[in-house]
């Protein structure tokens, strides 16, 4: 209340003081422009002055309104569209996150369409296509971001490809990578994205192709990618051997791919069990011996020595006694244990042999062991035993046997 009858009495004595100003000194302006004459008092010019600016921005605030009124009432303002193009953003990728595909396809490529940097929305519609199984759609899409965004061409090329290899379009998928690998050499996730379609098509001899820039670009952790190499290299192995018509030609297939590896994975303990598997399978018995056995000379790994006990060397005597050197140091591995009773076998030492073997099934409960005992109890006529080992062994192999329904006759 204060403030008020302050401020009415400031504009009482500026009126007064004006009004003093005017009756003293009137002033005189006079404006002149060819045979324009214009004159009046000092006064009277600065009020019609005053006058005319206050017009002028009463005018300015009328069109303003009007404008403004304008915008919310037309639906082809650009107020109006850029509203449309934001809720189709907004409702686009809720969509699109809850997986409603032709409704996210519908609003994002609206918004791509109205939006001067289109690159994110046309993917999302193609992803949101490619879920609908619209491969066209989906391809079209992708053709139209580049078109707007050029700049931004491998963007689209490995979206195209992760949603060709969602779909399982691997050829097309590979085509489009490898085009990227050309251009783009250094980056990380052209060769993420091929690492994974080599692997689902099984393409190890492109995947040991693609280690060296793997590695050389730290696209994989360096554990995960050992492990990697590691297996790559055994099913290059594995494949090897069957890519001849005969043995002789399936071993020297094997034996290129095992040549091709340096010295230290030739001697990985993964590597020289899936060698000398290979070997056994293509009939190279005596050299598959030799190597497992120069293998566990190196350092003794428990699965070699199981894998030795079913390979036949040239001496199964000298074979016998190597495995028996190992027992001294390994007395408790169950795999050790079975690979004597087998060798045991294969000697025709059937005491000796019985005894591995039920050493072998004392330190772990094994199928393989059990399957092995129950053949040679059979041969020496113990039928019973060796029909519960059968059982038993049969049960460790899939427990979930012992679960199902059975005729009421051979329930234990």
């Amino acid at each position: 209340m204060k403030r008020v009858y302050l401020l009415a009495v400031l504009a009482i004595v500026i009126a007064a003081a004006l009004g003093i100003a005017i009756a003293k000194h009137s002033g005189y302006v006079l404006i002149a422009y060819g045979s324009f004459r214009y004159q009046s008092g000092l006064w009277a010019a600065i009020g019609a002055l005053v006058g005319i600016v206050l017009s002028l921005l009463l005018v300015r605030y009328l069109v303003g309104l009007v404008l403004t009124s304008s915008g919310v009432v037309n639906p082809w303002s650009r107020r109006n569209r850029n509203r449309r193009k934001r809720i189709a953003v907004e409702q686009g990728q809720l969509d699109l996150a809850e997986g409603r595909w032709a409704s996210a396809q519908r609003h994002l490529q609206r918004a791509a369409e109205s939006d001067r940097q289109p690159l994110l929305y046309y993917l999302g519609a193609a992803r949101a296509a490619n879920e609908l199984g619209k491969v066209e759609e989906r391809d079209q899409l992708l053709e139209r971001a580049l078109e707007r965004q050029p700049q931004a061409e491998l963007a689209v090329a490995l979206t195209h490809a992760q949603l060709q290899m969602d779909r399982g379009e691997n050829e097309g998928a590979l085509e489009a990578l490898q085009a990227m690998q050309e251009r783009h050499p250094h980056n990380a996730q052209v060769l993420r994205l091929l690492h994974r379609l080599h692997l689902e098509r099984g393409d190890w001899s492109a995947l040991i192709r693609l280690l060296p820039d793997l590695r050389k670009h730290k696209v994989l952790p360096a554990n995960e990618l050992a492990g990697l190499e590691q297996r790559a290299w055994g099913q290059n192995l594995g494949l090897a051997s069957t890519r001849g018509e005969d043995p002789q030609t399936a071993r020297q297939a094997l034996e290129r791919a095992w040549q091709q590896l340096t010295n230290a994975q030739r001697q990985e303990p993964q590597l020289v069990s899936a060698y000398a598997e290979q070997l056994r399978q293509v009939g190279a018995q005596g050299e598959a011996e030799q190597v497992l056995r120069s293998a566990l000379k190196r350092g003794y790994e428990s699965h070699l020595a199981r894998l030795y006990g079913l390979v036949r060397g040239d001496d199964p005597a000298r074979q016998l006694q190597t495995a028996e050197g190992w027992l001294k140091e390994h007395p408790q591995d169950p795999s050790l244990l079975l690979t004597l009773g087998r060798l045991s076998l294969q000697n025709r030492l059937w005491g000796k042999a019985r005894d591995y073997l039920e050493s072998s099934l004392r330190m772990e409960r094994n199928p393989e062991a059990c399957a092995e005992l129950a053949r040679l109890l059979a041969g020496l006529g113990e039928t019973e035993r060796s029909n519960q080992l059968f059982q038993e062994g049969l049960g460790l192999l899939d427990e979930r046997l012992l679960a199902l329904p059975l005729p009421e006759g051979v329930r234990a």
